[in-house]
C-alpha cells in the first residue's frame, strides 16, 4: 500500500521538517512512490545512499531532460530552465559553470573575508542598541543582500528589494505572483548586463560577462538566468541557514554555550547547522533510462526526488541522527548536495558568510532569546523562519 506523505503540500512542513515521517519513510519505503496533487507522481528517496548516488550520476538522472522543480512544468519553462546551471546535464553544465566559476575562485572568494566581517559587524551593531529585532530581517537576511549588492556593483537597498523578491518565488500557493516576482528580477538584471557591459567595473557582474571559455562567453538570457540563481541560491538560502542555525542554538542552550566558550567549534557547528536544518527540502531528477534503486524498479521517464531533511537524519550514516551536535564529525551531509555536477557552486563563499555573522553575533549579542513566535515561510521546496523575533543584551 502506497503511503501518501504529502510531501508537495507546505502545510507538511507548517512546524519544520516532518521528520517522524521522513523516519518511517527511511524504515518501510526509502524509494517509495508517492501520488502527486496534480501529476504522474514521483519516487520519494529518503535515505542518504540514494540521494548520493542519484546526485552524483547525472548520465541516469537528469535536471534537464524534465527541470529540476518536482511538479512537471509547461515545456516552454523546461526549455527555459535548460539555460541554467540547475537544469543543465553534462556537457552544457560542465560548459556554463566552467565560465561562472571564474567569478568564484578559491582565491576571489578569501580576498572576500575582510570586507565580509566589515559588513557582519556592521549589521550587529546596528540592531545590538536597540534590544530586540527581528533575526531574519534584521541579521540573517541582510548580510546577503548586502553582499549581493556589493559583488554585482549595485546600491545596497537593490539588493533588500531583490531579496524581497525571492520570499515571493518560494511561496507555494501564489503561482501568478511567483512568476511575476520572477519577471521582475529579470527585468533588473537585464539592466545591470547592459550597465556592466558599458561601464565594466571590478565586481562579479562584470567578471562574468567577461569570462571566456573556449572563446565562448555567457549570452545575455543565461546572465540573466545566472543572475536571478545567483539571488536565489547564493542569498536566501543562507538567509535561511544562519537564521535556522540560530533557532537550533537557542533550543539548544548547551550547544550555543559551548561556542561562547570555544569560537574554535564554529566550523563543526556550521557544518552541523547545515546537517540539522538545510535550507533546500527537495530536487527532482527524471530517470534517463530504465535502472534500479533500493531494489525498486525505475522506469524511464519517472522522476526520483531527493528529500536532503530526511537523507542528513539519516540513522545507517549519523550515530544520534537527531541529536544537534556541534563537535559532530565525521559529517558528511548533503546539505549542498551530494557531489556531482550540481554539488553547490558557492559552497565556500556560503561558509564564509555564515561564520563571519556568526562571530559577529557572539561576540556582540548576549543572552539571546526568542521574544515571540516563530513564522515560517510557506513552502515545500525552501525551508526556514520568516519571521524570528529575538532579545538580547549587548556586550
Amino acid at each position: 500500500m502506497t503511503l501518501d506523505a504529502r510531501l508537495l503540500d507546505a502545510a507538511t512542513y507548517a512546524d519544520g521538517f516532518p521528520h517522524a515521517l521522513f523516519a518511517r519513510l527511511r524504515r518501510e519505503s526509502p524509494v517509495g512512490f508517492q501520488p502527486e496533487p496534480a501529476g504522474p507522481g514521483f519516487w520519494a528517496l529518503t535515505r542518504h545512499a540514494e540521494v548520493l548516488a542519484v546526485s552524483r550520476d547525472s548520465a541516469t538522472f537528469s535536471s534537464a531532460r524534465a527541470g529540476y522543480m518536482t511538479p512537471d512544468m509547461e515545456p516552454a519553462a523546461v526549455a527555459q530552465s535548460r539555460l541554467m546551471l540547475l537544469g543543465m546535464d553534462p556537457p552544457e553544465h560542465t560548459r556554463l559553470r566552467g565560465l561562472v566559476n571564474k567569478g568564484f575562485t578559491p582565491r576571489r572568494v578569501a580576498r572576500l573575508e575582510k570586507r565580509i566581517r566589515e559588513l557582519a559587524t556592521a549589521i550587529v551593531d546596528a540592531v545590538a542598541a536597540r534590544g530586540a529585532c527581528d533575526f531574519v530581517s534584521d541579521v540573517s537576511g541582510e548580510l546577503p543582500s548586502l553582499l549581493i549588492a556589493e559583488l554585482m556593483g549595485i546600491p545596497p537597498d537593490d539588493g533588500r528589494q531583490l531579496y524581497a523578491l525571492t520570499e515571493r518565488m518560494h511561496q507555494t500557493g501564489a503561482p501568478a505572483d511567483a512568476q511575476a516576482a520572477v519577471l521582475e528580477m529579470m527585468r533588473y538584471s537585464a539592466g545591470v548586463r547592459a550597465a556592466k557591459r558599458a561601464r565594466p567595473a571590478d565586481d562579479l557582474a562584470s567578471v562574468l560577462l567577461r569570462a571566456e571559455l573556449d572563446g565562448e562567453r555567457l549570452g545575455d538570457l543565461e546572465f540573466d538566468l545566472f543572475f536571478l540563481l545567483l539571488i536565489n541560491a547564493g542569498g536566501d538560502t543562507t538567509r535561511n541557514l544562519v537564521a535556522s542555525g540560530m533557532l537550533a542554538l537557542l533550543r539548544h542552550e548547551s550547544a550555543l554555550e559551548a561556542l561562547r566558550r570555544d569560537r574554535a567549534l564554529l566550523p563543526s557547528a556550521i557544518e552541523e547547522m547545515l546537517r540539522f536544518c538545510p535550507p533546500v527540502v527537495q530536487f527532482r531528477r527524471t530517470a534517463t533510462r530504465d535502472t534500479e534503486l533500493a531494489g525498486r524498479k525505475i522506469r524511464e521517464g519517472e522522476k526520483v526526488v531527493m528529500f536532503y531533511p530526511s537523507a542528513n537524519r539519516d540513522e545507517a550514516v549519523f550515530a544520534d541522527a537527531d541529536r544537534f551536535d556541534v563537535r559532530r564529525a565525521p559529517n558528511p551531509h548533503l546539505a549542498f548536495g551530494g557531489g556531482g555536477a550540481h554539488y553547490c557552486l558557492g559552497a565556500n563563499l556560503a561558509r564564509l558568510e555564515i561564520r563571519c555573522l556568526f562571530d559577529a553575533v557572539l561576540d556582540r549579542l548576549h543572552e539571546i532569546e526568542l521574544a515571540g513566535p516563530v513564522e515560517r515561510l510557506h513552502s515545500w521546496f525552501i525551508d526556514g523562519p520568516r519571521r524570528m523575533p529575538v532579545r538580547f543584551r549587548a556586550a
